[in-house]
């Protein structure tokens, strides 16, 4: 059984501007151990989907529904909001994206640390201050101690961010859901923060879930890649397969946009035409059809599902086979 288990979720908000479908048909696993990477432009889903499994959709406006949204045994939309309380930060954990406006300004950071292992571990509060200190040694903050009597605003945004990682670390979590985790850290903090998660992983199992625009560190860091576009998904595949062999035109996009530091160097970056669409306001057929290269009539009339393109992979390409003989490679 996998540890986590998302079946059709589909997040939609109801705004005054019509209906936005954030998530739309979603569907993935998850199993104890392994790291799935979450790509896509701005905008496409990625964040909403996360915070959807850790009942963070703020209801109005958003609506959850899901056929399936299964943790171990339990279903996260069937919990009450005292047990999804008991889950949230303990057994899954989220590493939220932006830390300026994570953290409370009014709280010491230490008081936000030793918070969570004070409710969900019912440790001693000199126990909670003891393990937030080495938490924030072990993300590579100096002098952990003193930081822990200091207010977010007394740090800089790349030791906010790196508190953020230790907040969603501290309680060794079954599902860690990690949100942009480095993008504010430079290189070396960067790979002492993925050494970090991986030791994590081994150690306890945990599965991690990762977002990022970082698609080196997605190809280090994840089994499988599922790309999204526009709510949906465009492609999923294991990492290998994925950047050795993309079956659809948005994750070849994707893909080209990358410096490489092989090859003619000189040469320019390919680009994707365009701009991603108005969630609340879709254009009829395949939603990336109006920035696509290898759109046909076909794809303004249907919209594509996630064809099975056997080995673990699918791609939601009404031209895939096309788009595999294009790129030499086979069904």
């Amino acid at each position: 059984m996998p540890i986590l288990d998302v079946q059709n979720l589909r997040v939609r908000f109801e705004t005054h501007h019509g209906v936005v479908r954030a998530v739309d048909g979603v569907s993935f696993s998850l199993e104890e151990g392994e790291t799935l990477g979450l790509v896509g432009e701005s905008g496409s889903g990625k964040s909403v989907t996360n915070l959807a499994l850790m009942g963070l959709i703020p209801s109005p406006p958003g609506v959850v529904e899901a056929d399936a949204m299964r943790f171990e045994d339990r279903d996260l939309l069937g919990l009450s909001d005292a047990e999804l309380r008991s889950v949230r930060g303990n057994e899954i954990s989220m590493i939220f994206q932006d830390p300026m406006t994570s953290l409370n300004p009014l709280l010491t950071v230490g008081r936000q640390l030793t918070e969570v292992l004070e409710v969900h571990e019912r440790v001693s509060r000199r126990e909670a201050r003891r393990r937030a200190a080495a938490g924030l040694g072990d993300v590579g903050i100096p002098e952990p101690e003193r930081r822990l009597d200091q207010y977010p605003h007394e740090l800089s945004g790349g030791m906010r961010q790196r508190v953020m990682i230790a907040m969603g670390l501290l309680c060794r979590p079954r599902v860690l859901l990690a949100d942009e985790p480095t993008t504010a850290l430079d290189v070396t903090i960067q790979a002492q923060i993925l050494e970090l998660m991986q030791k994590l992983q081994h150690e306890y199992g945990t599965a991690i879930i990762l977002v990022t625009h970082d698609l080196g560190v997605v190809a280090g860091m994840s089994d499988r890649v599922n790309v999204m576009y526009a709510g949906r998904l465009a492609e999923t595949a294991g990492a290998i397969e994925l950047f050795d062999d993309p079956r659809h035109p948005y994750t070849r996009g994707l893909l080209g946009s990358v410096p490489r530091l092989s090859g003619d160097t000189d040469a320019d970056l390919d680009s994707i035409m365009g701009s991603p669409p108005d969630l609340a306001d879709l254009p009829a057929g395949c939603a990336f059809r109006p920035r696509c290269t290898f759109e046909t009539e076909r794809c303004a009339a249907e919209t594509p599902p996630l064809f099975d393109l056997g080995g673990g992979r699918s791609s939601a390409c009404l031209e895939r086979d096309a788009l595999g003989q294009h790129q030499g490679g086979a069904q």
